[in-house]
């Protein structure tokens, strides 16, 4: 469509330049308006149209317009409501029973617990049966605050020599033992009968022309107090000491080497005594 308008315009301005170009070399012509000259005013301006020119090329592109404003934002469209849920359907037929499979194999089971112990049997012709008595009260724990305990204990010969310092050292005798006190001479242990403090006292003689010597005083498997006698002398080794003690707790006397004994002078003893 522009294109026509344009084309229309060009022939327009053509035709207008072709006019005006005739009258230019034609000249004016004095006349009055009535004479020759109007007359032949009149031909030329009054000619024949002159064929159209060439159209011209089309003029370059304008340039581009201002972009227009963006456009309002249009409304959102409301949700839907949401739709209700439908109905449950009806529950199916029931499938057919399976068939039955075959039995097992007897497994072996655990043997069962025992059962209760059967009331005693009737008596033979010879007697009947007494009817049990009922039982009768505990007993009172005995008083141990006004029980005394004491030993003392001594070597009659030599004892054999021991490498090891956990040998215990044996009595053959007793000078002392108080009832009720519990004292072992082939271990020489003391076992506590009495919850108490006690008091310890030990003294060893040490064989001459011997080794080294080494006397522990043990509370269990405690070593308490330890002594120790030079190699090649010969020498008496004594300690004591104050222990509390509880029901079943065992002292006793260990060495390494070799103690001596005699059945006149005991050089070697072990005493104990309930304190308080």
């Amino acid at each position: 469509m522009k294109i026509c308008v344009i084309t229309i315009l060009s022939i327009a301005l053509l035709l207008g330049n072709s006019v005006k170009l005739r009258a230019s070399v034609t000249g004016p012509v004095p006349s009055d308006g009535e004479g020759p000259a109007s007359q032949v005013s009149q031909q030329c301006c009054q000619g024949p149209a002159a064929i159209p020119g060439i159209p011209g090329l089309p003029g370059p592109a304008g340039p581009m317009g201002p972009y227009g404003q963006p456009g309002s934002k249009g409304d959102l469209g409301q949700q839907g409501h949401k739709g209700e849920i439908g109905q449950i359907g009806p529950m199916g037929e029931r499938g057919a029973h399976g068939n039955t499979g075959s039995k097992g194999d007897d497994g072996i089971g655990l043997p069962g617990k025992i059962g209760p112990r059967g009331p005693p049997g009737l008596v033979g012709a010879a007697g009947q049966a007494g009817v049990k008595g009922q039982k009768g009260e505990p007993g009172e724990t005995p008083d141990d605050s006004s029980q005394q305990v004491a030993f003392t204990v001594v070597r009659t010969s030599t004892s054999d020599e021991s490498t090891s310092h956990d040998t215990r050292l044996p009595f053959q005798q007793t000078e002392t033992l108080l009832p009720g006190t519990i004292f072992d001479l082939e271990t020489g242990t003391f076992t506590c009968s009495v919850p108490g403090t006690y008091v310890f006292t030990f003294s060893v003689l040490k064989y001459s022309n011997h080794g080294r010597f080494d006397i522990h005083l043990v509370k269990n498997n405690h070593r308490v107090i330890a002594t120790y006698g030079e190699t090649n002398q010969r020498g008496q080794l004594s300690g004591s000491a104050v222990l509390v003690l509880q029901r079943g707790d065992t002292v006793f006397v260990t060495m390494y080497g070799r103690a001596y004994g005699d059945s006149t002078y005991n050089y070697t003893s072990f005493s104990g005594f309930l304190l308080y």
